[in-house]
Formats: structure tokens, C-alpha cells, sequence
């Protein structure tokens, strides 16, 4: 299928899901994933009507999208992959909605960037849901902290981001980042991604990170990060 035919069957898809939800979400965005994707590409789903995308490295979305933002000013550019503090001057310049924040010198970063510019993107608080060594994310038992930390600096704390173990049943990690939101007064949830979105609709997402389903599958020797 054509970029434009994927997205019209996973909007479809999304629709469906939920409709078949007990209780969906207001509403399920599309945040289609560019990461490695060629900017002739993004412009063919821009053509298409997408405008939500979700890159992982601030480097290569420097590359790609300022001038697409300025040709599409409705754009909306989200970070969903590891951010280290020093890009996050960078970072906060570029991206609309940052998914990971996930540790307290992060928050310290953007509260401090903030006073110097007078700007910050929406935030995600990233939940390692797994407890995965390998994986960013802030643990379980300690979102709690983060969050009330987060909310101490007055940052703008929209939502909660996470990505499942691959090897594990995604269910009880999205009803756990849902009940998780519930608790603490959030109502923004991504998660979900090409291989699972569905079930993330009928869990209350409002964001679903999809990728390869949109773009293609990535070329070998590509980063496989998992965040599609």
C-alpha cells in the first residue's frame, strides 16, 4: 500500500477500536513515526492530511522538520526517545510534546531551559512499565515522586508514555499505565504501536505510535529502538 492508503486503514483500524472499547478515550491520535524516514516521505503523509509524527533523536529531527514546520505551521512534532540533558536546549526549541521525561535531572533541565526561554513543549512522563535495564522510564514505584515533582516545578505535565516488554502480553501494561493516569489526575495516555495499537485503543489511548505499519519496514542494519 501507498503511505496514504496505510494511514487510511490504521485510522480505520483506530476508529474501530474504539468503537469495540468499553471506555475509549475522548479521542485516539495518530502520531506516525519518522524516525529514519526520508523527508519525501513524511511530505507524502503530509500530503495525505497526517500532521501528528514522532521522531527519537533531536539530531535527525533538526534535519528534517523545520522546514516542513514552517511549509505545515500545524504540524506537531513529539519526541519519543531518550533525551540526554544536554540536547534538551535543542529539543525544547523544536518539538511540540516531549514522551519521555523520565528522571528528576530531566525535569530540573526543562524547568531551567523554561526560564531561559519562556517556552516548553507538553511533557509525557515515560513509565518503564517492565522494569526493563535496558529501556528508559522511570520505574513504577517511582512515578508517583516524579509526577509530584514535575507538578513542584509547575511543568506542563500532560500525560503518561510507555512501551511493553516485546516478549510480554501488552494488556496489563496498558490497563496499568491507564489506572496509573486515573490516579494521579492525567488524562493523556501513548501507547500502543504498530503491532499492538489496537489494543491500546480499547485501553484509553489517546496517542498510538505507529511506524512501520505507515512507513514500511526499516532497512537492515537500521536502529531498532522500539518505539513504533
Amino acid at each position: 500500500m501507498t503511505i496514504s492508503q496505510s494511514l487510511a486503514d490504521i485510522l480505520a483500524r483506530i476508529e474501530a477500536a474504539r468503537k469495540a472499547a468499553i471506555k475509549p478515550a475522548p479521542s485516539t491520535r495518530l502520531v506516525a513515526v519518522s524516525k529514519t524516514v526520508p523527508a519525501e516521505s513524511i511530505r507524502e503523509a503530509l500530503a495525505a492530511g497526517q500532521r501528528l509524527f514522532g521522531e527519537n533523536r533531536v539530531q535527525e529531527a533538526q534535519a528534517k522538520f523545520p522546514a516542513l514546520k514552517s511549509e505545515f505551521p500545524d504540524l506537531e512534532l513529539h519526541l519519543i526517545g531518550p533525551l540526554q540533558t544536554n540536547k534538551v536546549k535543542d529539543a525544547m526549541a523544536l518539538f511540540d510534546v516531549i514522551q519521555t521525561l523520565d528522571r528528576v535531572k530531566l525535569a530540573d533541565a526543562f524547568a531551567v531551559e523554561r526560564e531561559r526561554s519562556g517556552r516548553c513543549p507538553r511533557l509525557f512522563l515515560q513509565v518503564n512499565t517492565g522494569e526493563e535495564p535496558q529501556k528508559a522510564g522511570v520505574l513504577p514505584r517511582d512515578t508517583a515522586a516524579l509526577i509530584a515533582y514535575a507538578r513542584k516545578l509547575e511543568l506542563p505535565l500532560d500525560g503518561l508514555m510507555c512501551i511493553p516488554p516485546a516478549e510480554d502480553d501488552a494488556a496489563p501494561h496498558f490497563a496499568f499505565l491507564a489506572k496509573l493516569a486515573r490516579d494521579h489526575g492525567l488524562v493523556k495516555l501513548s501507547m500502543g504501536m504498530s503491532g499492538d495499537f489496537e489494543l491500546a485503543v480499547r485501553f484509553g489511548a489517546t496517542h498510538v505510535r505507529v511506524g512501520t505499519a505507515i512507513f514500511g519496514a526499516r532497512k537492515a542494519g537500521e536502529d531498532q529502538v522500539i518505539t513504533t
